[in-house]
């Protein structure tokens, strides 16, 4: 999957399907807040969409960032994935 890092509208961008899946972000401190999934009306991979997240979440660990997860989709991936919980900072609890 090739991911871009499309820093003027700060989101993370990957196509399925020639479809556009993008995941908004914005930074503070040494921090990466995922506020956003774009996703076309009526798309239903949800398995696309945690490969996609994990491929984010590699990003941050190269750049070591710490993620916090604001969309409700993107907190329950690090419900179902605890392997990324080191991801998250201090105090943070999912």
């Amino acid at each position: 999957m090739e991911i871009k890092d499309n820093t003027f509208s700060r989101q993370f961008e990957a196509h399925s399907d020639g479809k556009l899946i993008a995941v908004e972000y914005s930074f503070q401190e040494k921090k990466i807040f995922l506020t956003k999934i774009l996703t076309p009306e009526q798309f239903e991979n949800d398995d696309f969409i945690n490969d996609f997240l994990k491929e984010i979440m590699s990003i941050a660990e190269q750049r070591k960032l710490k993620v916090v997860p604001i969309h409700p989709k993107i907190a329950a991936f690090f419900r179902k994935n605890p392997a990324y919980k080191e991801l998250l900072p201090p105090g943070i609890r999912i």
